[in-house]
């Protein structure tokens, strides 16, 4: 049995250690928020906080999370930069399709908490690993743009 803190909350589930925890998430919590990409941790899709950084959940083994918390898109909203970012992409609508943008709102909200009031340059740092084939790369950086400035 593996306990993962997962959006402020516990779960116990029966899983080997090196199982991605994209995964645990998707296949055995039903949080389907996080997406499956790539699989190798090139698009961003599979985006999560843990303990408030941005990693690629398919490459996270739930082993390597251990006690420390983890927040996934159904979760972000309950955060100050979640809860602007989520906004911002709603008054812009930022998104096309819509498959990456969990990644997409889970890079900008780690960006936002760490830095308030970023860049064009930070942006687009923050973002690198966040692939979107339809091209919603401006509206993104807005979006972010928009949340930094939301009280």
């Amino acid at each position: 049995m593996v306990r993962l803190l997962i959006n402020g909350a516990y779960h116990e589930v029966a899983v080997e250690q090196d199982t991605p925890l994209l995964w645990v998430l998707r296949d055995v919590l039903g949080m389907t928020g996080t997406k499956f990409g790539c699989g190798v941790a090139q698009c961003g899709a599979c985006t999560v906080h843990v303990d408030g950084t941005p990693v690629r959940s398919c490459q996270m083994a739930v082993g390597d999370v251990g006690a420390l918390p983890v927040v996934t898109i159904e979760g972000i909203g309950a955060t100050p930069a979640g809860a602007k970012v989520q906004k911002a992409w709603m008054d812009l609508q930022v998104a096309q399709c819509g498959y990456c943008q969990s990644g997409q709102i889970m890079s900008a909200a780690a960006l936002l908490a760490q830095t308030p009031t970023p860049s064009d340059a930070d942006i687009d740092a923050a973002l690198a690993g966040n692939i979107c084939r339809c091209g919603t790369y401006v509206r993104v950086r807005e979006g972010v743009k928009h949340a930094a400035s939301l009280a």
